[in-house]
């Protein structure tokens, strides 16, 4: 996750390229967003022929690292399928310079990757062996801002930007998915989730890093009793001596953020405790 390499990256790029990226998304209908999403995306199944559980796997604004596939390892062992969802690629946005326009929320906010997550909601219900209606999200940093979206904007009923249209209808969407873990999410200005939004939220695990030095823990805290405030069930762990992205090896040069596997051994033992209760 490099939020905090992407403005220096940005200040190299073209000022034709900067104006390009904040221009509005291009609006297409489900199928067509689904047929980009579904070249690059993972599913990764349990043993046995099904109907499995599911999960759907965000990760942060620099694409898919490492950090899915163990989360998808974790979501395998406890009987779910896993599918890593890659909204960059599809767009050409998974190499340098061009994720760092997402990390500086220049290109695909959260609420337009929630278009994406809704897409892949949909296309679960329709997969052989996938019990679509039993669904947990996991979004890491820009992937929890993206959740987070997802579920204002289906308890709005409002499409997400970009896409034309939702994919089903978006109160079946919010009641297939039974958890969300918002893995050290950002919860800044531009995340409007809030408490008016959050009453038919699904049970929500948010596990913050103690020492974030990329989105604020605080502010993430915050947000959490908020939308607490609604009547949803709103769980925060904080992980005392964590840094941001503590679940993934995978760094961009110069990179001051690092991999701590036993913090990250500490949030798969509180994400294996919510998958416990849902059974």
């Amino acid at each position: 996750m490099r939020w905090a390499d992407a403005l220096g990256g940005i200040r190299a790029l073209p000022l034709l390229l900067l104006l390009a990226a904040c221009g509005p998304a291009a609006t297409v209908a489900p199928p067509a967003r689904e047929a980009g999403l579904a070249l690059h995306w993972r599913l990764l199944r349990p043993d046995g022929p099904g109907p499995h559980p599911a999960a759907v796997l965000l990760p942060g604004c620099d694409g898919v690292h490492d950090n899915m596939d163990f989360w998808a390892e974790t979501f395998l062992r406890h009987g779910r399928a896993a599918l890593i969802l890659d909204s960059h690629a599809p767009r050409g946005l998974d190499d340098d310079p061009a994720w760092r326009l997402v990390c500086a929320a220049q290109l695909l906010r959260g609420p337009e990757r929630a278009g994406d997550l809704a897409v892949a909601l949909d296309a679960l219900d329709r997969m052989p062996g996938i019990d679509g209606g039993d669904v947990v999200l996991l979004g890491a940093s820009h992937g929890g801002w993206t959740a987070m979206e997802f579920v204002r904007l289906a308890a709005e009923g409002t499409p997400p930007p970009g896409l034309a249209r939702w994919p089903a209808s978006p109160d079946d969407l919010l009641a297939r998915t039974r958890a969300l873990v918002l893995l050290y999410p950002y919860c800044g200005v531009l995340n409007r989730a809030g408490p008016e939004d959050w009453a038919e939220a699904p049970p929500t695990l948010m596990i913050l890093a103690g020492d974030d030095s990329v989105v604020s823990a605080p502010a993430c805290a915050d947000r959490a009793r908020q939308l607490a405030a609604s009547g949803a069930e709103v769980r925060v762990e904080v992980l005392p001596g964590a840094g941001h992205a503590f679940d993934q090896r995978d760094r961009s040069p110069l990179s001051a953020l690092t991999f701590d596997a036993d913090q990250r051994a500490r949030a798969e033992a509180l994400v294996g405790g919510l998958l416990g209760d849902l059974r």
